[in-house]
């Protein structure tokens, strides 16, 4: 029997999903950033040509060691690239350790990430380190990339709110100086029209407006000038469905210059693959080679666990700092 905590949570839940009022917002922490349309209609799009050169990038992190006031964490950032429908380039990243906390925890995290611009006392968690990390694969793949290509991100093209905003900027604008586009897709929005899914709602009035198995996209917000880049260029946002067989829309940030329509019919010819319909197959293999799996945790663990003997730290001390006394108890 539903608790009446649960009912009422249920009946507001419906109110919302059955009913989403009007008004464009994003309850992320880049929501400030953001002018919203005062609506968002989608639009028939069209698929173009594939792009001769596409990179995509993605991320990966896995918690070697918990000790709580201690943590050893591991981070990649994994780049692939696809030129005439073929993979090229399969580079996983190099596999980056960090050690959290200690009594000079900020000091020193915040000197190993590199950066100019970021206080010493600036607040590092796995979220800053990994982005760090990814941001910079994508300031590669620009480097890197042939004129016209599109390079993709995973994720929204907003990095960390700790990373200084040039960083952005100086990408966007040699990106644009190589006739090179940078995307971010975003699989699981946190867009909202009143309060509700935007995706969702989207993609129910598409399929009345433009047909069930139609492709199409919509304009839902431009970054404010000089937000984040510290140009003038900024971002746009969009929604979009990229294949007829797509079940579901992302949310893909773009340039702000970018020829919308055109860079998403271009992007269209990447999510044809019939496992992930909709979705860019560059990002999908990107995520595969990022991610951080079971087995290499225990081998990090290992590893890290060997050099803690070889530094003199005797089996008692390291049981002691790293045991999970929570998980011990649920098997007892």
């Amino acid at each position: 029997m539903a608790t009446p905590t649960l009912e009422r949570a249920a009946e507001r839940l419906a109110a919302l999903l059955g009913a989403p009022g009007t008004g464009l917002r994003d309850p992320s922490e880049h929501s400030a950033n953001l002018i919203f349309e005062a609506e968002a209609v989608p639009r028939p799009l069209d698929r173009l040509a594939p792009p001769a050169d596409a990179w995509a990038v993605d991320g990966g992190q896995a918690l070697v060691a918990d000790a709580r006031c201690l943590q050893v964490l591991v981070t990649r950032a994994s780049r692939v690239r696809f030129q005439g429908g073929r993979c090229v380039t399969e580079d996983e990243g190099e596999l980056r350790a960090h050690l959290l906390g200690g009594a000079d925890e900020r000091a020193a995290a915040v000197e190993a990430l590199g950066l100019d611009g970021i206080a010493a006392d600036t607040s590092v968690d796995v979220n800053l380190l990994r982005d760090r990390w990814e941001w910079d694969a994508v300031r590669q793949c620009v480097e890197e990339a042939d004129p016209g290509a599109l390079v993709l991100v995973d994720g929204d093209l907003q990095p960390d709110w700790r990373i200084p905003s040039s960083f952005l900027g100086d990408l966007l604008r040699r990106a644009t100086d190589r006739g090179v586009v940078p995307a971010g897709i975003t699989k699981h929005s946190s867009l909202a029209r009143g309060g509700a899914p935007l995706l969702g709602v989207l993609e129910l009035e598409a399929a009345e407006a433009v047909g069930p198995r139609a492709m199409w996209w919509a304009p839902v917000a431009r970054t404010r000038a000089s937000a984040r880049t510290d140009t003038g260029a900024g971002l746009q946002v969009v929604a979009a469905r990229l294949d007829p067989d797509a079940r579901f829309a992302f949310r893909v940030d773009l340039p702000a210059g970018a020829d919308a329509a055109a860079t998403l019919g271009r992007l269209a010819a990447l999510c044809d693959d019939a496992a992930f319909p909709g979705y860019p197959y560059p990002l999908a293999v990107a995520d595969r080679l990022a991610a951080c799996p079971g087995w290499l945790r225990s081998e990090a663990w290992l590893q890290l666990d060997e050099l803690l003997a070889r530094a003199g730290l005797s089996a008692e001390v390291r049981d002691r700092a790293f045991t999970d006394r929570h998980r011990l108890m649920e098997r007892s």
